[in-house]
């Protein structure tokens, strides 16, 4: 007579299956750790959770996250709109730092000169931009995105240190300002036309999720800022002489903000175009 306690429950749980029994797994007891399709993942073409924190901006394939918000056409209207301002921005600000290279020399004003070189370097942080847009088929591509941000950090670390330079240079030797129409027509004009284009820019780098885009607009409104300072450092030389350092003080200011910014841009965006290499065929 057989025992019929010998005989294995089926609901008593899993027992060890010997060779040969051709008895399949219990799918209910399988590792439920194992990833989905069978895929292990390579620690070596993965990123850390720590790595994935700081690109928050950046999908599965490399793409910004623009790429997600857009359809193909708004993102190439969009890209359009970038290379159009970029351009208008160029020819602007190109004007603009003539005339105020023209005024720190004529006049001998630190500001002026800051202004002058903040100015050149929105022309080169614009046709940076142009370079990032110029490919249609790269308009979400991080890669390029976090290349055009690592040469626009090194572009204002230079310019900054130019500017410190100068202004630091007028502040040892006293060097006061002189004040006139021209300068006056200058400072506002430039004032008013960066603070505009910086507008554009930030809401454009807003939709495109550019942070390149984002930087130019931060130094239109740096320009603008020093278009303003240059008026308000004159008009108090005007009625104050004895207030003489302001407008080096100003320039030494804006050179520090602007040196601030271009490090920060470095140490954000150098590890990105490490972690970022594998997609460059998204280019």
């Amino acid at each position: 007579m057989t025992d019929s306690s010998s005989a294995a429950d089926p609901t008593s749980g899993p027992v060890g299956l010997g060779p040969g029994t051709g008895s399949a797994p219990d799918p209910a007891v399988t590792d439920q750790t194992a990833p989905p399709n069978g895929h292990q993942p390579n620690q070596a073409d993965t990123l850390s959770m720590e790595q994935q924190m700081k690109i928050d901006e950046l999908d599965e394939n490399g793409l910004l996250a623009s790429s997600m918000r857009l359809k193909p056409h708004e993102a190439q209207n969009y890209r359009k709109k970038a290379l159009w301002v970029s351009m208008v921005s160029i020819v602007v600000t190109l004007i603009l730092a003539i005339a105020a290279f023209t005024v720190s020399v004529m006049r001998q004003s630190a500001s002026a000169f800051g202004f002058a070189f903040d100015a050149t370097l929105d022309v080169l942080s614009s046709i940076i931009v142009l370079w990032r847009y110029s490919n249609a088929a790269a308009v979400h591509s991080a890669h390029r995105e976090y290349i055009a941000c690592v040469i626009l950090g090194i572009v204002f670390i230079l310019s900054a240190l130019t500017i410190l330079g100068k202004a630091i240079h007028d502040l040892a030797t006293m060097l006061k300002p002189e004040v006139d129409d021209f300068l006056y027509s200058v400072s506002i004009v430039s004032g008013v036309v960066c603070t505009i284009l910086s507008v554009f820019k930030f809401m454009l780098g807003k939709v495109l999720t550019s942070r390149a885009l984002i930087t130019d607009g931060f130094n239109s409104l740096v320009g603008g800022v020093m278009g303003f300072s240059i008026l308000i450092s004159a008009e108090v030389f005007k009625h104050y002489p004895s207030v003489w350092f302001l407008d080096g003080t100003i320039g030494v200011l804006i050179g520090l903000i602007i040196l601030a910014y271009g490090v920060r841009l470095l140490m954000d965006m150098v590890p990105r175009v490490k972690q970022t290499r594998h997609y460059e065929r998204f280019e």
